[in-house]
């Protein structure tokens, strides 16, 4: 008896066997799922509708905390802050990271060397690598204000932390020095899985250097600029370490990014059931860039 011929019951005792199957190697991943990520999910919403302080009972508020929130000038300051950097600190690694894969593409002499010294930075964790920078931003010892002094941009023994803008400086190069290589490997690996037919194919047709990469590299990254310009905007917003340790806030409360605030109002002040809402507010704001930046690099992918 063929396939074809196969009574209509066994089949779909055949595709129900396949399911249950199906089911059971997904299972462990969304055990981790429902654990690690719903179910912590939802407790900080049923937070977020109460008053919930550290010590003492929580009282039912509803949507009061959200209410609250949409009155708070000082986390739409957060807000504002948090995008601002998060522009200039994806520019600036992207500018970064670009030019640094292109440099390790091919292969040369101690081409693994550059790599390993151009990723090295990756490996130190934000915090020991804010301690550093820090030490190295230091008005007494630090190697930076001299440099600095050297080069003519500053006066010899100026605090790079006492205003805005020599602070945000900082900041901005430590990040791009931690991350940018982290980035390249990414671009890295979207450039080498790029047939080398068809750069060839194009140079043949009289397409200089600056066409090949606008319309053959460029458009084959798709994906792989999609990954790294999510990693690169959400750990942005969720910069905390480096304004934490670094400026804790400052100057004048001025770097006090969307999670510093929500950590200080819910470990400071202790409103836990306010920083719930606060923390579900910047998941929402996440989830929406994240949907937004795929649509973005997917239009005009499937025309031909």
């Amino acid at each position: 008896m063929s396939l074809a011929e196969t009574p209509a019951v066994p089949r779909r005792r055949l595709r129900g066997r396949s399911q249950w199957k199906g089911l059971v190697y997904i299972a462990p991943a969304m055990a981790l799922v429902i654990v690690f990520f719903l179910l912590p999910v939802l407790f900080t919403f049923w937070m977020s509708l109460h008053k919930w302080p550290l010590l003492g009972e929580p009282k039912f508020i509803g949507l009061g905390n959200y209410v609250r929130m949409l009155s708070d000038s000082r986390f739409f300051a957060a807000l504002g802050f948090t995008a601002y950097y998060t522009v200039i600190i994806t520019i600036a690694i992207f500018a970064l990271a670009f030019p640094l894969a292109f440099l390790v593409e091919r292969q040369r002499r101690f081409v693994g060397a550059y790599r390993t010294a151009i990723f090295l930075p990756v490996v130190v964790g934000l915090a020991s690598a804010s301690l550093l920078w820090t030490w190295f931003a230091n008005v007494d010892n630090g190697f930076l204000n001299p440099f600095l002094a050297w080069l003519g941009v500053l006066d010899l023994k100026t605090n790079l932390f006492a205003t805005f803008d020599s602070a945000f400086f900082v900041i901005c190069v430590m990040v791009v020095w931690k991350v940018a290589g982290f980035t390249m490997i990414i671009l890295l690996t979207g450039l080498q899985a790029i047939p080398t037919e068809l750069g060839e194919a194009a140079r043949i047709d009289g397409a200089n250097r600056w066409k090949r990469f606008v319309f053959v590299t460029l458009p084959l990254m798709r994906k792989t600029m999609a990954l790294s310009l999510i990693l690169s905007v959400t750990g942005s917003i969720l910069a905390f370490d480096q304004f934490y340790i670094m400026t804790a806030g400052g100057p004048q409360n001025r770097m006090i990014s969307v999670v510093y605030y929500i950590f200080n109002q819910s470990f400071v002040s202790f409103n836990l059931g306010y920083g719930a809402a606060l923390s579900l507010a910047l998941l929402a704001i996440l989830v929406l860039i994240s949907i937004v930046q795929l649509w973005l690099l997917r239009v005009g992918e499937d025309q031909p």
